[in-house]
């Protein structure tokens, strides 16, 4: 007879139980280990146990000490014996864990680690301590993870920016050169003459500017407190991505206590990137600002403020500059974070305080980035917006 499904997945399952025990466990649950099952232990313990010894759990030895080629050899065993999503959350958890950033100081470690977000905000906010060695190697990594997210969003961010613009800037009397062939054809199809086989268009549908003219303004100001740097690796990539869209004008300006205005950078998100200093505290009343003397048309502009509202600042200024702003006409967003990390730590007073002021403060996937600047473009309500999303994403499949 055939073994029961449960009895056959017994062994994976108490494999999966001393891998996550450790060899304290293996008499109780008693099963043994392969050749290759021990070094999958001997990775996680080298890790997850040494993180015991300095108090953050307990029981058993190990450590990945303070070798670099020792921490090479660990990075290589667990990208063999690991999927990828594994190994980088096991690369974290050494870098927070074993406090290993000084390692990330060596070009031949960076050579062997996976890259991901993390490692990119753990480099960024190492730049400014980095040998000029491994600055390079380091912006050899950096590109290989921006190149992916650049991959992943940047030709849904033009497309969704690009039709928005489009739609928000059309006018009935166009000059010529600006008419909008298929829409004033779409709108006309009423006024179709059989025997002539042609249309006789009694509307024109166009762009209200020349293609190349300036017809949005998008200012993205990004928290780089610590606790945003995923945030901030993602919103480089996007305002490079917006830069390169004619239509729109797009700055970026990264701030802590300080301001730090990137949009010179734009051509190369990772020179945005290392234009950051990640750490610090935060005054975004400041940085506030600043953006506001960016800003030369309210009403075709908009404020994306990227962070999570712990305000080291004057809080009252902030709220009241925010007020200035949306009374001045332009449209503003507020993005507790733009990861996709899960929901995250914020100030909910002050995220209370903006809802009132009429701008909802939520976080959003880079995924669903485009299609909320394109709302925002097309002013479109954004906490209606944002509140469908959240209701889909809730939803059971």
């Amino acid at each position: 007879m055939a073994e029961a499904p449960e009895q056959a997945e017994r062994p994976t399952r108490l494999l999966r139980w001393r891998l996550l025990l450790g060899e304290a466990s293996a008499e109780e649950l008693d099963t043994s280990l392969n050749r290759e099952e021990q070094r999958m232990d001997a990775a996680l313990a080298a890790l997850y146990d040494a993180a015991a010894e300095e108090g953050i759990g307990s029981r058993r030895s190990g450590g990945l000490g303070s070798s670099a080629p020792r921490v090479a050899r660990w990075l290589g065993d667990i990208r063999t014996y690991f999927p990828t999503s594994v190994v980088q959350i096991m690369q974290r958890d050494a870098i927070e864990r074993l406090q290993l950033t000084s390692m990330l100081l060596e070009p031949e470690l960076l050579d062997s680690i996976q890259p991901d977000v993390h490692l990119v905000s753990s480099l960024v906010s190492l730049s400014h301590v980095m040998p000029d060695s491994t600055k390079r190697t380091a912006r050899v990594v950096v590109s290989q993870v921006v190149a992916e997210i650049e991959r992943r969003i940047a030709n849904k961010t033009r497309a969704a920016v690009t039709g928005a613009v489009s739609r928000a800037s059309r006018t009935r009397r166009p000059r010529p050169r600006d008419i909008d062939w298929n829409s004033t054809i779409r709108r006309n199809l009423d006024h179709y003459l059989p025997e002539q086989r042609t249309i006789v268009p009694e509307r024109l549908v166009g762009y209200g500017r020349g293609a190349n003219a300036i017809v949005k303004e998008v200012v993205v100001a990004i928290d780089q407190s610590g606790s945003m740097a995923e945030s901030v690796v993602y919103a480089a990539v996007f305002g490079a991505t917006l830069a390169s869209i004619r239509s729109v004008k797009t700055s970026v300006v990264a701030f802590d206590t300080e301001i730090a205005d990137l949009t010179d950078k734009l051509s190369d998100p990772v020179d945005v990137l290392f234009g950051c200093q990640l750490g610090g505290g935060t005054d975004i009343n400041r940085a506030l600002a600043y953006c506001e003397q960016l800003i030369t048309r309210p009403t075709e502009s908009i404020l994306v403020l990227i962070s999570d509202l712990y305000e080291g600042g004057i809080a009252d200024e902030m709220l009241r500059r925010i007020a200035e702003l949306l009374r001045a006409g332009v449209t503003v967003v507020a993005l507790l974070a733009l990861s996709d990390s899960g929901a995250p730590a914020y100030d909910h007073e002050h995220a209370a305080a903006l809802g009132a002021l009429g701008v909802p403060a939520f976080a959003c996937t880079p995924d669903l980035f485009p299609d909320l600047l394109a709302v925002a473009i097309s002013k479109g309500d954004i906490g209606r917006w944002a509140a469908i999303v959240a209701s889909e994403a809730a939803a059971p499949s």
